[in-house]
């Protein structure tokens, strides 16, 4: 077998077992970006020299580690020392970090090999990866449609074998939605599990690094690396990280899966619905209890997410002033005018807009209206999840409304764009870990993910529910035929 269409898990047993070595294994990923990247383009840097030198050194070292060997993708908005790191924007033009984010010195500690930096839409502004300011991406089961976003270069690179692990950033949905339509399994874990720090922040109390994998137990390999306390991050939770691993069992009997009715919605695609129906026959017969619940305040959750998460990412791209790094128009005679030409030429129209957004939120006279209102409601949306919580051991909604639409189709329609996310914004707002899986296929063959959520710090029940689901259906196993 090609060593690209591999699982991580498959790979570390490979070499273990000494079936083969890493630098193989990355040759036939680089081999795979070669021939196929520039019809995806998942990809806006791939450091192939750097890549190759290290699978060797592991090889000549026999270095251990839980990844050892194992190439892993990283999106654009983490850093990596001395890598460009730019968000997918004209803004971070030639920055270079001087140090890894917190998530890069684990993998690197536990012997992954780092590919190069995937796209993404610029600063994670969006559901479609078509606001990058260097390329779009496109989805490798259907190159003229998107791949979701904002972390859809990961999501293709790994639905199309180019590589083995993607590293993404979930802010309201990120990580998921692009899973879903990309038809691979993306994880959102906890807020807090996972260091923040090195992550280029878009909305800091929303966003969460998390894995995009071919399984579920790949995801669960890969969260057991990058989780844990970092005293680098503020938000940062100092709880011992288990062995997810050992969650991945095939046996749901008893387990209590609640089904939210807020989110069977109006317009919701009908092939969508009935997959999710299908789903929950499955876990019927596996022996799970699914019951309908209600999330009263789920309604909201669209317009809550949209003052929050642009308010806090009107704040955090502040920073971005042109003085110290990164992109600085040269048309400027003093210093108000560089900041207002470096701002309005490195920053794309889906940028402004949330600045905008977020910028008059936060203003006077209309922070009480808006933002502190909103905060209000994400606490009453946070107590319907805690209350469901009491009862059942996880939530079963869809991923995303639609399969994956057309390049182009909304872009002229930011709140048809935004709606995309619909279903994934409650688990940031309310801070849960949530995992999208593949659940189904549209009649043109366009991937269908179903989405879990959990309670806080319950990621062991996702990876068991999740599991269990993967072993008792094929819908995992099937892979993009990318023309």
């Amino acid at each position: 077998m090609e060593k690209h269409k591999l699982t991580a898990c498959e790979i570390v047993e490979e070499i273990k077992h000494s079936k083969t070595d890493s630098l193989t294994v990355t040759k036939s990923v680089m081999d795979r970006i070669e021939s196929l990247d520039g019809k995806i383009g998942a990809y806006v840097e791939v450091n192939k020299k750097g890549a190759l030198e290290r699978a060797s050194l592991i090889d000549k070292e026999k270095q251990k580690g839980k990844l050892a060997g194992v190439p892993v993708a990283i999106k654009d908005n983490i850093c990596v020392k001395g890598e460009l790191t730019r968000c997918a924007s004209k803004i971070l033009e030639g920055f270079r970090p001087p140090y890894n984010a917190t998530v890069i010195e684990k993998l690197l500690k536990e012997g992954a090999v780092l590919l190069g930096k995937t796209n993404m839409d610029e600063f994670a502004f969006g559901s479609s990866t078509e606001t990058s300011a260097f390329k779009v991406t496109r989805n490798p089961w259907d190159t003229d449609r998107i791949p979701g976003g904002s972390s859809g270069g990961s999501a293709a690179c790994v639905a199309a074998d180019e590589t083995i692990l993607a590293i993404g950033s979930d802010t309201g949905g990120s990580i998921r939605q692009p899973a879903a339509l990309c038809g691979i399994v993306g994880l959102k874990p906890t807020y807090g599990r996972v260091s923040r720090y090195g992550l280029i922040a878009f909305a800091s109390s929303l966003d969460q690094i998390g894995p995009l994998t071919k399984s579920v137990k790949d995801s669960a390999l890969l969260l057991e690396v990058i989780a844990g306390y970092d005293e680098m991050d503020s938000t940062s939770v100092n709880r011992e990280v288990p062995e997810y691993i050992r969650a991945c069992v095939n046996n749901v009997k008893g387990l209590k899966i609640g089904i939210p009715k807020e989110y069977f919605i109006e317009g919701m695609d009908k092939e969508i619905s009935d997959s999710i129906k299908k789903a929950e026959d499955v876990y019927r017969q596996l022996g799970a209890v699914c019951e309908e619940v209600s999330l009263p305040h789920t309604q909201y959750a669209v317009s809550v997410y949209y003052i929050i998460a642009p308010s806090e990412a009107s704040s955090n791209l502040a920073r971005f002033d042109a003085v110290q790094y990164g992109f600085r128009s040269k048309d400027s005679q003093t210093l108000m005018q560089m900041y207002e030409n470096s701002r309005a030429e490195g920053f794309g129209a889906e940028a402004k807009r949330r600045i905008i957004l977020g910028t008059f939120a936060l203003s006077s006279g209309y922070y009480e209206a808006y933002y502190s209102k909103a905060l209000k409601v994400r606490t009453l949306i946070k107590k319907d999840f805690d209350k469901v919580f009491e009862k059942y051991d996880c939530v079963l909604t869809p991923t995303a409304p639609t399969p994956a639409f057309k390049i182009g189709e909304k872009m002229e329609s930011p709140l048809e764009m935004y709606l995309s996310d619909i279903f994934t914004i409650s688990a940031n707002l309310a801070g849960l870990p949530a995992i999208s899986i593949p659940c189904g296929f549209t009649k043109h063959n366009l991937p269908i993910g179903l989405q879990l959520m959990a309670k806080p710090f319950d990621e062991e029940t996702l990876f068991r529910a999740a599991y269990s689901f993967e072993q008792n259906t094929e819908y995992h196993k099937k892979r993009p035929q990318i023309k």
